[in-house]
């Protein structure tokens, strides 16, 4: 139970603000609220499964907003309450790091303790692909669970994903602290670990320092940035390994502010 209630408090980008009474209209259940997000956002890189037109993709489609700024977005769009469906041409669109900060900016709204993880999963098919959850306290257990309000039942379907998404198992997504101890370990391939083409050690450092980022309330970073640093980069010196061990293995030590080299 230590440092478990520090996860109650919001920060300044899981606050619903203005929107507190609509938050607090909502059920509790985990698997509810998946639901109730998922009627809400579309995640920009699955336009076209949900029938969308792909051009509407814009650069700020991947800019991860706080919850505040998403509601007001998600009630401009349409005004009804956040427990009626929108169908998808009327929600925001967003990434997976949206749906899991909405969840849980809910969840510490209503008392349950809650937060972002970034690490990789393994629903998405044979490799372990970038992605962003949210854990969330579990009184009764006295267990961190983790659920991603992103699984729909399209994307259910379409990956044979059979686990309860308000409970997915350790071993269907891993913490990026937790890939990279494996595959130092030899546990794991670190080429199997990404995000599309980019895979391997220097990807798996990228999402190390975001998940350890976000354990001190941190949501988002220049580490966003990715896409942006040239291949030359797209390395990991040996002596940084060190560090990047000692973060893998302690994701929640105090904040360990690390510049990406790109933009020096």
């Amino acid at each position: 139970m230590e440092g478990v209630e520090k996860w109650l408090g919001h920060n300044a980008m899981s606050d619903p603000a203005g929107h507190a009474a609509a938050i607090a209209a909502l059920p509790s259940d985990i698997g509810s609220l998946n639901g109730i997000i998922q009627g809400l956002l579309v995640h920009s890189d699955w336009l076209a499964a949900y029938g969308l037109d792909e051009s509407l993709l814009h650069t700020a489609s991947r800019t991860t907003l706080p919850v505040a700024d998403r509601l007001s977005d998600i009630f401009a769009r349409d005004a009804q309450p956040l427990d009626v469906r929108r169908p998808p041409a009327r929600r925001a669109m967003g990434t997976c790091r949206d749906f899991a900060l909405l969840l849980c900016a809910v969840l510490r709204s209503k008392g349950m303790p809650a937060r972002l993880r970034c690490g990789f999963a393994a629903y998405f098919g044979d490799d372990w692909e970038d992605h962003w959850v949210c854990e969330y306290w579990d009184r009764r257990s006295g267990l961190w669970r983790l659920s991603d309000p992103q699984i729909d039942d399209l994307l259910k379907d379409r990956y044979r994903i059979g686990f309860d998404p308000a409970d997915v198992p350790r071993r269907s997504f891993v913490t990026a602290g937790q890939a990279w101890m494996d595959c130092r370990q030899g546990k794991a391939d670190p080429d199997r670990f990404g995000h599309g083409e980019v895979t391997g050690p220097w990807f798996m450092k990228v999402n190390l320092i975001r998940d350890h980022y976000v354990l001190n309330g941190r949501v988002t970073s220049a580490w966003d940035g990715w896409r942006a640093a040239p291949a030359a980069r797209r390395v990991v010196e040996e002596r940084e390994t060190a560090r990047l061990d000692e973060l893998a293995a302690h994701p929640e030590r105090a904040l360990v502010e690390i510049a990406p080299d790109w933009l020096s």
